[in-house]
């Protein structure tokens, strides 16, 4: 047995109950946490530790030893996911949206196990990362500053991942990730890409990447946030045309290759746009305040907690979005383009997911939509674009829509109704699914309203 299975994990912030996941009498499922360790780039003498915490999919029994079900261990697909921010703990995730854990909104901070878990068919593994996110730390006080660093360190860490776990190194793998996980994930799978045709390290059988409300051309994003606050009321013409010319700014400084000043602008934008709309939730325009963290903070910074998931005690759990030490070392990285990262990725055949809740005023489905719209044709001299292919309408069984679906050979988006920006937490079971008919190739059920006949009313008249 592995030194650094998660065994059990206080249910609450006293630690007054826990919530038991493998012992002698009880063995619900194989969970493990803990740090990889790898060398400093700036100080030889010390070590960056990424955390993960990993959750094998519900369909292998915990009570077989792993060798015992290696042929359902290696066709299971493992998905790792990536908070973004920068600065955003994977936690988040964890306990908010995918994980198989939810905590209350309450006092004690009572944790719960959720049935929406995606481990319930696929491994799952949450990544604190980079280093300063979450309970990733370095000895050396280091920060990556771009993503051909924050890239290699991820890379290596799941070489290291591997060899402490190699039971499930030959598992397809996927890499999901949200907001400014836009930029992470494409980064990190173009480097484990780059790393397999140098057969650098182990080979990484990478099957594709998903992205929810992803920040991938932030010149774009901004540009459709505006449109979309007048769109739904929150601002007025005057004002509208007051911050396209704060927007020219931003376009002139990225022009100018001042990367810096542009990212100045860009909050000093976002906050004014906030401010003239009442300050709704960037992440929500339904609603005033964004969605709870609850005493996740308490919880995670508890001794108990710290002790069930091999975390050193003196490491203090830090989450932050767009802002504090890991946001200011990316500050030449938020504002820029990483467009060709995706074109790149499914030019060479990578199974590519951009979903979107359509709530989402900082990183919504205006973004995505045109963003994929400039995407050249796939192969020199095709006439299919992804324009023209089918958008059809995923529904429940009475009929209404749980999404809209495009898929053109390698790429798929799906536009997700009544969600904000963290899609999962506000539609569980639909992004399990979504997610699930990906990775496995299974169909939305549902029709295309092109192919429908029209319909019409006694005057000849179309409905």
């Amino acid at each position: 047995m592995s030194l650094n299975i998660v065994k059990s994990i206080p249910a609450n912030i006293p630690n007054t109950l826990g919530i038991d996941l493998y012992t002698k009498s009880v063995k619900r499922t194989r969970s493990y946490a803990g740090h990889v360790d790898i060398p400093s780039v700036e100080n030889p003498e010390a070590e960056n530790h990424l955390f993960y915490w990993f959750f094998e999919s519900q369909t292998c029994n915990p009570n077989v030893k792993t060798s015992d079900q290696m042929d359902l261990i290696r066709e299971t697909p493992l998905l790792i996911w990536l908070n973004g921010g920068p600065g955003a703990s994977s936690l988040l995730g964890l306990f908010l949206e995918n994980g198989p854990f939810t905590i209350a909104d309450n006092a004690a901070g009572t944790i719960s196990v959720t049935p929406r878990s995606w481990n319930q068919q696929a491994h799952v593994v949450f990544w604190d990362q980079p280093i300063g996110t979450g309970y990733s730390y370095s000895d050396a006080g280091e920060y990556v500053k771009d993503e051909e660093a924050l890239s290699e360190m991820f890379w290596e860490g799941l070489q290291r991942f591997f060899d402490e776990h190699e039971a499930y190194a030959q598992c397809p793998l996927y890499i999901a990730g949200q907001s400014y996980g836009g930029k992470y994930v494409p980064h990190i799978a173009s480097k484990i890409d780059e790393k397999n045709e140098q057969n650098a390290g182990r080979r990484i059988d990478l099957k594709g990447i998903a992205i929810g409300n992803g920040w991938i051309k932030p010149e774009l994003s901004l540009r459709v946030m505006i449109d979309y606050v007048y769109t739904t009321g929150f601002i007025g013409l005057d004002q509208r045309e007051g911050l396209y010319q704060d927007y020219q700014h931003i376009l002139d400084a990225l022009g100018n290759g001042e990367m810096k000043e542009a990212n100045r602008l860009c909050d000093e934008l976002v906050l004014t746009t906030m401010r003239l709309g009442g300050n709704f939730d960037l992440y929500d325009v339904r609603s005033w305040e964004g969605i709870p963290m609850g005493p996740l903070r308490a919880y995670l910074n508890t001794e108990a907690v710290k002790g069930a998931l091999h975390v050193p005690a003196e490491v203090k759990w830090k989450n932050a979005d767009n802002e504090g030490p890991v946001a200011e070392h990316l500050v030449e990285d938020i504002m820029a383009d990483c467009s060709d990262k995706y074109v790149e990725l499914i030019g060479k055949g990578y199974e590519t997911l951009l979903y979107t809740g359509n709530f989402d005023t900082a990183c919504g489905y205006l973004a995505t939509e045109e963003f994929l719209d400039e995407i050249p044709k796939w192969d020199k001299g095709e006439d299919e674009r992804w324009r023209e292919a089918p958008r059809l309408i995923w529904t429940l069984a009475q009929g209404n829509p749980k999404g809209f679906v495009r898929r053109h050979r390698n790429l798929m988006q799906v536009s997700l109704p009544d969600a904000g920006h963290a899609a999962p937490a506000y539609q569980p079971e639909i992004c399990r699914e979504m997610i699930y008919n990906w990775v496995f190739d299974r169909p939305f059920h549902g029709y295309d309203p092109q192919q429908l006949p029209k319909m019409h009313n006694g005057n000849g008249e179309h409905h």
